[in-house]
């Protein structure tokens, strides 16, 4: 690197920054101890500034032509002692300050190569000014009001210093050659930065060593950091390749730093190393491992985002507070049974917990977030009680509580990385379990008030169909009496008496079934293979045609005939309206565990789990273009009032089974009847 300029004007600058910088540090030295703990760290760095200028005028002036190394190691040390200054000021330990002594120890380093890049010898001068600028903005910032009135000349003083030396380096690193006038004036300029660190000690500032960088600053500011040193070492790997390798030198460094940024990139994007990085902050900078504001809030936008599931946004927020890659969410469904309804980078498995298991006891009871690793080893902890098979992999439960009672728990996969579950963490967890269930909650809530409101509106358009229907019975009637008195043609009379007749017995019909005062459909014992043959028949001429396949015979329900009836006739009409012509459609009727079981199996176009999940059995929701989508929902409520219960398996291009279950009637021989398997 070449330097020129005059050397007079350049050991005359630093002259007097040397002479400003020594009388600041002898006066703060003077009256340290009434100055309070920082004057002495101040009075360091003003000492090692003066020494650095000293050593450039005398340089300059007993040698101007003197290689500008001389110069190297005494501004390394003056930028070492206000960085350190820095630190100290904003209340960092001696984690960080080791790791910003790297920049000027770097420098010396590479000065010290007698073939050093000029490129290089001005870019570590400059990450050392950007950090130092980055302190003083931080230390100012977050500082209490009343206290920025003692330390403001301070940091513009010391930003000051920094500023004019990104300005200078930045600028030769453009020419690759420091411009000899702002090199001269440097002394100067650090020289009127003096008397403002004079006025500020003046004024007694009350310093605050309590300030510590923000997580989120120390993150980024350590993976920057992480990665310009990495990023410089393998610049100097690639320099001395291409030093000693001859003809092959350009070739080893240009693959020797295409590949170290590839490297680099791949591990700044690894989920893992941002975990284990977020972790070794966390426990080496600051007491506690949340920021809570921060991660309160993140929680709350994820819930609150209108993009994508609910469910699996819930899971996410969770999961992101132990580094948790994956999870599936439980919910309370009917009849007090657990299941799981939403997954994220998981498998849903085929399980169930009832609201009476040992699982939700525990959750219930005691609000725990369960560590199954731990309740395996030891289950003496959880009164001696198993763990459930399906959780196997799995790390966590935590539970869902809303108003003391468990709406639901998630679970967790192991995290990224090693994580200790301390109390911290487990009180994070709960407390964001129960913001989730408060979303989901109202999400349910919402859902319900929704499917009341198209009941009700499908009530108010019963009430005037039946009041229209009402009108029109009455019209015929009139007819049937007019046309009794004036017979004109007896054959055609006859005949339209007959029409009108049978259409009036259907509306009579139509009318008792609407009205509101109408007493439900008594249950009486019924053959269930009647039912299933009467329901066939009905279908006889469809195609595909339906096959009944009678595995058991003389089963007895206790049931309405015309609604189960209607109930089965529905789910075979479906089947036979998503299968092909050439498909198949089969019904078997056996008995397992003690009840009725009626299968009814399709080769159809089938359905995903989460239409079936979130959509097969929602009032008012149908694929049919003229369906009123109650059909599926009415049938299963149906079933559950019976004492049964419907359940259904399904894949894209791979069929559909419905599986109807029904308790079995039975007659004591004394008149008395008993349902079994309610």
């Amino acid at each position: 690197m070449q330097w020129d300029g005059t050397a007079a004007v350049v050991a005359f600058s630093h002259g007097v920054a040397a002479l400003a910088f020594g009388l600041l540090a002898l006066a703060l030295l003077w009256r340290g101890r009434r100055q309070g703990p920082h004057a002495r760290a101040m009075a360091a760095a003003a000492l090692a500034t003066a020494l650095w200028a000293v050593c450039t005028s005398v340089a300059m002036s007993v040698w101007p032509d003197a290689d500008p190394l001389w110069a190297v190691a005494p501004e390394a040390l003056r930028t070492a002692g206000w960085l350190a200054l820095l630190l100290r000021l904003a209340g960092a330990g001696r984690r960080a300050l080791a790791g910003a002594m790297l920049l000027p120890v770097a420098t010396l380093a590479v000065a010290a190569h007698g073939d050093a890049s000029p490129l290089l010898l001005a870019a570590l001068p400059l990450a050392s000014s950007v950090l130092a600028m980055l302190l003083v903005e931080h230390l100012y910032r977050n500082a209490p009001q009343n206290t920025r009135w003692g330390i403001k000349y301070a940091c513009l003083a010391m930003g000051a210093l920094f500023a004019y030396d990104f300005y200078l380096y930045s600028d030769a690193m453009l020419l690759r050659r420091v411009h000899p006038d702002i090199w001269a004036a440097r002394g100067i300029i650090n020289a009127l930065s003096a008397p403002l660190l004079a006025m500020a000690i003046a004024r007694g500032p009350s310093w605050t060593p309590s300030l510590q960088l923000s997580r989120q600053i120390m993150f980024h500011s350590a993976a920057l950091l992480g990665a310009a040193i990495y990023l410089m070492a393998m610049a100097v790997s690639a320099w001395y390749l291409r030093y000693v390798g001859g003809a092959w030198g350009a070739l080893m460094q240009l693959a020797c730093l295409c590949g170290a940024a590839l490297l680099l990139i791949i591990v700044l994007f690894s989920g893992a190393m941002r975990a284990r990085l977020k972790l070794f902050i966390g426990k080496h900078f600051y007491q506690g491992r949340y920021d809570y504001r921060e991660e309160w809030q993140r929680v709350t936008r994820a819930l609150a985002d209108d993009t994508g599931g609910l469910s699996e946004r819930a899971i996410q927020s969770v999961a992101g507070l132990v580094e948790s890659p994956a999870g599936m969410l439980w919910l309370q469904r009917d009849d007090n049974i657990y299941l799981p309804v939403a997954r994220w980078n998981w498998p849903l498995p085929q399980a169930e917990e009832r609201e009476a298991g040992p699982l939700c006891r525990l959750l219930a009871g005691r609000g725990w977030v369960i560590d199954l690793p731990e309740w395996r080893q030891h289950p003496q902890r959880y009164d001696g009680l198993p763990a459930p098979m399906w959780a196997a992999g799995l790390w966590l439960i935590v539970p869902l509580m809303l108003e003391r009672s468990l709406f639901g728990f998630i679970c967790l996969a192991p995290p990224r990385t090693a994580l200790q579950l301390n109390w911290e963490v487990r009180d994070v967890l709960k407390i964001a379990g129960s913001q989730a269930a408060s979303y989901l909650a109202h999400r349910a809530s919402a859902e319900s008030l929704s499917v009341a409101r198209q009941f009700e509106s499908f009530n108010r358009m019963s009430t005037f169909i039946v009041h229209d229907l009402k009108n029109l019975v009455s019209q015929i009637s009139l007819l049937l009496v007019n046309a009794e008195k004036h017979q004109a043609n007896p054959a055609f009379q006859a005949d339209m008496l007959e029409t009108l007749a049978h259409s009036l017995a259907k509306m009579k019909h139509l009318l008792l079934k609407l009205r509101r005062d109408d007493a439900p459909d008594a249950a009486t014992p019924l053959r269930l293979d009647e039912v299933l043959m009467r329901a066939i028949q009905v279908h006889a001429g469809s195609e595909p045609r339906p096959s009944l396949e009678l595995r058991a015979a003389g089963l007895t329900v206790l049931a309405n005939g015309p609604r189960l009836e209607r109930v089965i006739g529905h789910m075979i009409q479906n089947a036979i309206d998503a299968t092909p012509r050439d498909g198949r459609v089969a019904v078997r009727m056996l008995v397992r565990d003690g009840a009725a079981v009626i299968e009814l199996t399709d080769t159809g176009h089938g359905m995903s789990e989460q239409f079936m999940r979130e959509q097969l059995f929602q009032p008012f929701v149908s694929t049919k273009a003229a369906g009123m989508g109650i059909g599926v929902f009415e049938s299963r409520e149906y079933l559950r009032e019976v004492g049964g219960h419907l359940h259904v398996t399904s894949a894209p291009s791979q069929g559909t089974t419905f599986r109807v279950t029904l308790p079995l009637h039975k007659e004591f021989q004394h008149g008395q009847e008993q349902v079994t398997g309610r």
